[in-house]
């Protein structure tokens, strides 16, 4: 990465000291831009950005860009009150902002940047979002610098997809919340599969290369089969595994059941070619695989596959919308405000090229660590559309890690038994043993015994 990236490419991890949290600072104007699909906490990173930098200085001013990345080529923006981020702290979306997933590389792109920037005498950039919105962070950083504009570029992660992981990162904001309105509603399908005993539930999830959601949410709900794009599996290996659990249960008297099925699933079958598709695809190249409905795909080719074997049938079900702009669970409205935090605790020491973590995660936040982590560190090169270009490397399920391995050891005895929880809605208020739970996926000890 070095010839791409000369100026950043060799930057240090940065943990932050206690000494160092409300250090004084000159004014400063920072501006903050939403970047991709929504994430439950969003305005909660605003939130913690627009405190930090009034507990620095009360004359700091933040700005935001409206409509993401294309608000900042077309210098349309919104200078954040105090009565702004009140109306907004702890809801959901994007709104206040909006976003965009308008992509930034083009060297016209840049320069349009560095002139609204130098215009509006920004010393930062807080770009919130995913791995592509963050591979547009270390794109800009790099060029800012090589410009000596003196305006730093940091990245917040955000995607409900968790795929956004580090050393340094566990797990993006947006995805405890999401996974636990997935939970809820398959969850409330669950019992009543098992209460009228007739139908088969596909429920399509979202994760467009990763399968972190569909873990999640089977660990929380158990379901009879869940899918992991991560086992790379082919479409008719797919097809008669479900057909054999079919028929397996309907020898037992049961001819329902829920399954799970990664989004990613659909784009890992139009790449080996197994389906010939045509999906529309969004500025970066991905796939929009919410128009690939590969939830019904499968079902009826089990149909087909079943015949009269087996009474089969089928409802499909996409999960997607429902959860990116509830209101963040209380993990992730603690977490992005303290990610916003960082990322102003990291701009007020003039780094740039960095995204903001917190670590420890596992634990209350009074034991949480926050620091700065190299985006370009995070880098590797891929092929897109006949170009190899540099990228923020999805984290993929660990096949070998603790939630896995729980689904693993546990796939045979929730594929014939109904062992199903109902989660029920997030609770905000009460026990924090229920309140404050964390995703199933960062817990260290056993999961169940």
């Amino acid at each position: 990465m070095v010839h791409r990236f000369p100026h950043t490419s060799h930057q240090p991890l940065l943990r932050a000291k206690k000494s160092s949290l409300l250090l004084p600072s000159p004014s400063m104007r920072v501006a903050a831009l939403f970047s991709g699909g929504q994430a439950p906490g969003g305005h909660n990173v605003l939130a913690g950005i627009f405190d930090a930098l009034k507990e620095l200085n009360p004359n700091n001013q933040l700005i935001g860009f409206l409509n993401g990345t294309e608000g900042m080529l077309q210098e349309a923006y919104l200078e954040l009150t105090a009565e702004h981020i009140a109306r907004y702290r702890n809801q959901g979306g994007f709104d206040l902002l909006g976003s965009g997933r308008t992509k930034i590389g083009s060297k016209e792109q840049l320069q349009r940047v560095l002139e609204v920037t130098s215009h509006l005498k920004l010393d930062g950039i807080i770009i919130i979002g995913g791995d592509d919105s963050q591979t547009n962070s270390a794109i800009l950083a790099e060029y800012l610098l090589h410009c000596s504009s003196g305006i730093t570029v940091i990245g917040v992660p955000k995607t409900i997809d968790g795929d956004l992981q580090n050393s340094c990162t566990a797990i993006p904001f947006g995805f405890d919340t999401a996974t636990k309105i997935y939970a809820e509603l398959i969850g409330n399908i669950a019992k009543d599969a098992l209460s009228s005993k007739k139908y088969y539930h596909f429920i399509k999830l979202m994760g467009r290369t990763a399968s972190h959601v569909a873990l999640e949410c089977s660990l929380k709900v158990h379901p009879n089969l869940t899918l992991i794009s991560e086992e790379n599996k082919g479409f008719e290996e797919i097809v008669q595994e479900i057909s054999e659990l079919v028929i397996r249960r309907a020898i037992l008297s049961k001819n329902f059941g829920i399954l799970l099925i990664p989004e990613g699933i659909g784009e890992q079958m139009i790449v080996k070619k197994e389906l010939s598709l045509h999906a529309p695809r969004d500025p970066h190249g991905n796939v929009q695989l919410s128009e690939v409905a590969i939830e019904k795909i499968i079902s009826k080719a089990v149909q087909t596959k079943i015949g009269e074997k087996a009474l089969f049938h089928p409802l499909s079900h996409f999960f997607g919308y429902e959860g990116r702009s509830g209101l963040p669970t209380n993990f992730d409205a603690n977490y992005s405000y303290t990610l916003g935090k960082t990322a102003v605790l990291l701009t007020a020491h003039r780094q740039t090229s960095y995204m903001a973590f917190v670590k420890h995660l596992e634990s209350p936040p009074s034991k949480w660590e926050v620091g700065g982590i190299s985006l370009v560190s995070q880098m590797e090169w891929v092929q897109r559309e006949g170009a190899t270009i540099p990228v923020i490397k999805k984290t993929l399920v660990d096949l070998q890690g603790t939630g896995y391995q729980l689904l693993q050891n546990s796939r045979s005895k929730w594929a014939l038994q109904e062992k199903y929880q109902v989660p029920g809605p997030i609770q905000f208020f009460g026990n924090r043993e229920i309140t404050d739970t964390i995703p199933l996926i960062l817990k260290k000890e056993p999961l169940e015994k």
